[in-house]
């Protein structure tokens, strides 16, 4: 009975792929392959443990020592990428923070005499930060483009996009970063430090890069795309925890927005190199506060103490609390559509005519920044200074050079300040510090605020998918700050109480955007918590994050899934679509012809195969003596592809291995079969083979992988999507239900002790006879 199965089902079996297809391929299984924003393609990762012949010989030689010297190495690896991750993130904000303060320095300078030849250096000095990012971008490292969060994102939930884990990426990253915010544009450097930090990871995963000579065989223990995504998840932490100095909002942050499979060792690793990268940027600023680092201060490593603002709050003050959550949803809706469309026209029309037009675009954005932020605080009337208050060191105005709370700016009088400069006409950080600062009740108009908001919103989403890196964290707080700081102006009006802050509605407004915009609600709150300390504002921001992700998620998606969808990358997100429940396993195969391969193939049936076929995976076909069909393993296109090139597997017989010897000798190390990282790998044009080579044979049993994953063709499609997501498979084999069953596994099974010897473990409770 089985036999008769399986022998009507090999030639109808359907093969449940993962649908995404080689990253030189068009078109697979009758499906269009999707292109990221660089016109590159994406290939699916191969995060299941290939247990073929080689390896298991491979892993039998290795005794415990091993394994423990493997673990050592794996903890040695997390401290490399906190410190890496740490000091580019120094490198970045030092070099940002001196940038902006020689502009701003040189330009009020220079304004004491004459405000059009500031306004001339402000622009001339802009443009030449942000040519320099959008050069290094487009001639250079075009991956580096955009934050890379989505990009990182589909790497853990398992496709590769080409070049976005590169040496020339990392260095396109970092230098593409300090142009770009250094040159005043409407975006961050936090995104793309998580990008950063993934790279690090990466590049020391690999052992360095061989193209620029700067790889040590001493760092390459981790090959496989397995070892590769803890690496990355500790990168992306490491990231966020460099940005923010928030520790355990980088572990949260890869746990709830990057990654798609977790552990609890992975956790501790995560959690140990974030606190390294805690400690590098604690030592770097204790470092700069003698004065070593120029124009580098309080600026750069964000943390916006709002410890010493309000103390308390009353449950009158819920209602426009929860108001402003409701505003981040809507705003942060908007904000992704906008950002959505205008990019899919950019992309599709504007992106196309060549890279001259990609850098056009970034100074022309340039320069209309440069101009508002110039611009508008010349036409503000300037305000009189507040009586000093003694608990507050903030002076009114700041010295002439100075930047910071009270910027005098186009005043006459000495008095005097420009509330509207105090926001443009300054860093984002220190902006952001202005907004957020407390005691300064009546430092800003709300004329001021809201002709800000209006302004830097629209900047935000024309400047969002330039090419060059951005980020949306610190444009998304200083939007969020904005409106937050009108209620709280509103609220102190209304209510008439003196306890109340501006600056804590403030913070609630960014939490509300950043929670409206990109729907995260753990981590983000957590950052938000550590980047302002005050753990007392902890139920409000809850509060706010909660209103604002349901007020978004009626609308649209998230920021990131969003902007992956429109970069053709296809992440197999958390949950199940819907109709998913009415469909079973070979409803998803559809007509596709699976295409096999026997157990001993002539190696000119393999070429025509790569050649003719697109797949990436073949079943491995064998026969009994009795005329039995059986599926022996599943062989994958990048094994073969390096069999063929080495061609010492190659053999004249058509008959296996243990027909002939008896064993079969382990030829390859299992590295070898190893796809370089953000790499397209060996093509079948890249193999020669003669005349000779053609005629001769393979045997495929010592290199597929004997136990993939089967399902039954009846199986709900859901509890398929949900098994191909949480495994992080490539493949997943269909085949028709089984005639008989071989036994039966429960927990108790699977219990075994450490010094037990599972030669005498066996399933006599639990196995049934065959039938």
């Amino acid at each position: 009975m089985l036999s008769n199965h399986l022998q009507n089902g090999i030639e109808t079996a359907n093969q449940l792929w993962s649908r995404i297809p080689n990253s030189e391929d068009g078109e697979v299984d009758g499906a269009t392959l999707l292109s990221t924003s660089d016109g590159g393609n994406v290939e699916s990762l191969d995060y299941e443990v290939i247990e073929n012949y080689e390896y298991r010989e491979e892993q039998a030689q290795r005794g415990k020592l091993y394994v423990g010297f493997y673990v050592v190495v794996k903890w040695f690896f997390a401290l490399l990428i906190g410190i890496g991750t740490g000091l580019a993130a120094v490198f970045i904000n030092i070099s940002v923070e001196n940038f902006a303060g020689w502009k701003f320095s040189l330009t009020f300078a220079i304004i004491q005499k004459s405000y059009f030849a500031g306004f001339i250096v402000y622009v001339l000095i802009n443009l030449a930060l942000v040519f320099s990012s959008v050069y290094i971008i487009t001639h250079f490292a075009p991956a580096a483009a955009g934050s890379g969060i989505p990009e990182i994102k589909g790497y853990l939930n398992g496709v590769d996009t080409h070049g976005i884990l590169l040496f020339r990426t990392l260095i396109g990253k970092i230098f593409g970063s300090i142009g770009s915010v250094g040159g005043g544009l409407a975006l961050g450097k936090e995104g793309p430090l998580v990008h950063t930090g993934a790279c690090i990871a990466s590049l020391f995963g690999q052992g360095g890069t061989t193209k620029y000579h700067l790889s040590s065989r001493w760092l390459q223990f981790f090959q496989s795309d397995r070892d590769r995504r803890d690496l990355v998840t500790c990168g992306c932490a490491a990231g966020v925890a460099a940005a923010f100095r928030a520790p355990v909002g980088g572990v949260l942050f890869a746990l709830e927005e990057v990654t798609s499979w977790w552990r609890s060792q992975l956790m501790w690793r995560v959690f140990f190199t974030s606190a390294i990268v805690a400690v590098v940027v604690r030592i770097a600023m204790g470092w700069c506060k003698s004065g070593k680092c120029g124009h580098f201060g309080s600026g750069g490593f964000i943390i916006w103490d709002v410890s010493d603002g309000q103390e308390d709050y009353s449950f009158e003050e819920l209602l426009p609390m929860a108001f402003i959550g409701v505003i981040g949803g809507l705003l942060g809706a908007l904000f992704n559509q906008l950002t959505l469309y205008i990019t899919y026209w950019r992309r599709n029309h504007l992106h196309k005519k060549g890279t001259r037009v990609k850098i056009i675009e970034a100074c022309l954005i340039s320069f209309i920044t440069s101009a508002i932020s110039f611009g508008l605080p010349l036409l503000r009337k300037c305000s009189p200074c507040p009586e000093s208050d003694t608990d507050s060191n903030i002076e009114c105005p700041r010295p002439p050079g100075m930047y910071g709370n009270y910027v005098s700016f186009f005043c006459g009088k000495e008095k005097e300040y420009n509330d509207l400069a105090t926001i443009f006409f300054n860093t984002q950080d220190d902006a952001i510090r202005n907004l957020f600062s407390a005691k300064t009740i009546h430092e800003f108009s709300a004329q001021s605020l809201l002709t800000f908001l209006v302004m830097f919103y629209t900047l935000a989403v024309v400047t969002f998918g330039t090419a060059v890196p951005a980020g949306q964290f610190v444009p998304g707080i200083m939007i969020g700050s904005t409106y937050g700081r009108l209620v709280g102006m509103f609220v102190v009006n209304f209510y008439k109480k003196l306890n109340i802050e501006e600056g804590t509605y403030a913070l609630l407004g960014a939490a509300s955007f950043l929670g409206g915009s990109m729907r995260m609600t753990v981590s983000l709150c957590v950052i938000m918590v550590e980047i302002t300390n005050n753990l007392k504002l902890l139920p409000l921001i809850m509060l706010v994050l909660l209103i604002s992700k349901a007020v978004g998620d009626a609308f649209n998606e998230g920021l990131y899934e969003e902007q992956a969808r429109l970069r053709g990358i296809p992440l197999l997100e958390s949950k199940p679509k819907y109709q998913m429940r009415t469909m079973t396993s070979k409803d998803a195969c559809g007509n596709q012809k699976v295409v096999s391969l026997p157990r001993v193939a002539k190696v000119a049936d393999i070429v025509s195969i790569l050649r003719s076929s697109k797949h990436n995976g073949f079943p491995v076909i064998d026969h009994k003596r009795n005329g039995e069909t059986l599926v022996v393993g599943l062989m994958l296109r990048s094994h073969l592809l390096v069999l063929l090139q080495s061609k010492v597997d190659f053999q004249h017989s058509p008959l296996p291995f243990d027909s002939m010897s008896g064993s079969a000798p382990i030829s390859h190390n299992f590295t070898e079969f190893v796809k370089p990282v953000s790499s397209k790998g060996i093509s079948i044009e890249d193999i020669h083979l003669s005349s000779d080579d053609s005629e001769m044979y393979i045997d495929l049993a010592p290199f597929l992988n004997p136990s993939p994953y089967v399902v039954p063709e009846d199986m709900s499609l859901t509890k398929v999507y949900s098994l191909f997501r949480q495994l992080g498979l490539r493949h997943l084999l269909v085949v028709p239900r089984p005639s008989r069953i071989v036994g039966l596994i429960t927990r108790k099974d699977l219990l075994i002790e450490d010094g037990e010897d599972t030669a005498n473990v066996e399933l006599q409770s639990t196995s049934i006879p065959p039938s």
